[in-house]
């Protein structure tokens, strides 16, 4: 039987979704689906008009057969980025504002139990880095932090965007998850976006990966994307983290969830992160078993491409610099450059702990040049400002 999207224009909540369809809980279940896949669903989802979304199809193009069909797959994701996106490619990069977390994430460097020098920027000092950033290019630019509420604050980050505007023209976050009206704050600062993986779907997995702290809440982690557009956020940035779960399934909820907040806040644009395991400060690997291949994450993205025609695919430095430059021509929408993982890291690179390794070393104009030697053109300012005017009234 073919699984059924449920209409969540007629749901309370993304959970009520997930929970429907079993998606958050039963992972046999889906795990024996994409087992039953054949060829002929694949090719069946691939001939559908590209850019659509139904659970049939993406479970086809996820499955195990749809391994045989990756070139075609390539072919059909490129033509439809093209499409959509032109011959551009938007270069991001990240500055870490704190290293001090409360949270217990058995996957991250940042964990409160970890046992290392934890750093915290004055306002002053993340402008500084920013600086640095905007010195280099960048007008696109994301202000990391772990859950640090008492340093961190929505008045902390309302004042670094304010002072940041002249600079750049779009600023988005990834921080710990807020209330809509602390959203609200944010947005009339002059931040556009905000970045929140919900970093497994899988209840069980989530609960064995979260160990303490605010995070550890499953449900109120999985709002966090509708309270953001509901405060007018532009870009809402999806993803989970990859390797805890299995990756297929985990895509299947990941697109539920996407759909969900594309019929329910079509004001909002959606954008999807593919960030994979990396090593960390107290992170030992051999604790996480769904680790990806690179095949595996290429078969994702394109996926998702064949499924979200006008979805930002966005790609880290946590990849190496071969694959990335692969992925350049096939889907992927959003770079980061030259990435520093700690807090203080572009003004002194040897200052202290970042939350992962990063995979990718090559500075930003390496980056470009790579682009453009590929016939893309790399794109520092975002959107158009006559586009994407604010409303004052």
């Amino acid at each position: 039987m073919k699984p059924q999207s449920v209409n969540s224009k007629l749901i309370e909540s993304i959970g009520s979704v997930l929970e429907a369809l079993q998606l958050d809980r039963d992972r046999g279940l889906w795990e024996q689906r994409l087992r039953q896949v054949n060829s002929q669903d694949v090719e069946t989802a691939m001939a559908s008009r590209p850019g659509t979304y139904s659970l049939t199809k993406l479970l086809a193009l996820v499955s195990p057969a749809a391994e045989s069909y990756l070139e075609q797959m390539a072919t059909l994701s490129q033509r439809l980025t093209m499409q959509r996106f032109g011959r551009t490619i938007r270069l991001y990069a990240p500055v870490y504002l704190s290293s001090h977390c409360v949270n217990r994430c058995r996957y991250c460097g940042f964990n409160r139990d970890n046992r290392f020098a934890r750093v915290r920027l004055t306002v002053d000092q993340a402008a500084s880095e920013a600086g640095i950033l905007a010195s280099e290019g960048f007008r696109d630019i994301l202000l990391v932090s772990s859950e640090d509420r008492a340093f961190i604050t929505v008045a902390y980050l309302a004042e670094l965007a304010t002072r940041l505007k002249g600079k750049f023209s779009f600023i988005s976050v990834e921080i710990y998850q807020m209330l809509a009206r602390e959203y609200e704050q944010l947005f009339d600062a002059g931040i556009d976006g905000v970045t929140l993986y919900q970093e497994t779907y899988d209840r069980d997995a989530y609960a064995r990966y979260h160990l303490g702290g605010p995070k550890a809440d499953y449900e109120m982690r999985l709002r966090g994307p509708d309270d953001m557009a509901l405060a007018g956020m532009r870009e809402i940035g999806l993803g989970a983290l990859l390797g805890l779960a299995d990756w297929r399934v985990e895509t299947l909820a990941l697109a539920e969830h996407a759909s969900y907040l594309m019929r329910r806040y079509w004001q909002s644009h959606v954008s999807f992160s593919f960030p994979r395991m990396r090593p960390a400060c107290g992170v030992p690997s051999d604790e996480f078993p769904h680790l990806l291949t690179d095949k595996n994450l290429v078969q994702m993205m394109l996926a998702l491409r064949l499924c979200f025609a006008d979805a930002g695919l966005v790609l880290s430095t946590r990849e190496p610099a071969e694959l990335r430059d692969h992925l350049m021509g096939l889907g992927v929408t959003r770079l980061s450059a030259g990435s520093r993982t700690s807090p203080g890291g572009y003004t002194d690179p040897q200052a202290n702990t970042g939350q992962f390794e990063v995979n990718d070393h090559r500075s930003p104009a390496e980056v470009t040049a790579v682009i453009k030697t590929q016939g893309f053109d790399p794109v520092w300012k975002d959107w158009d400002d006559a586009l994407w005017a604010r409303n004052t009234d």
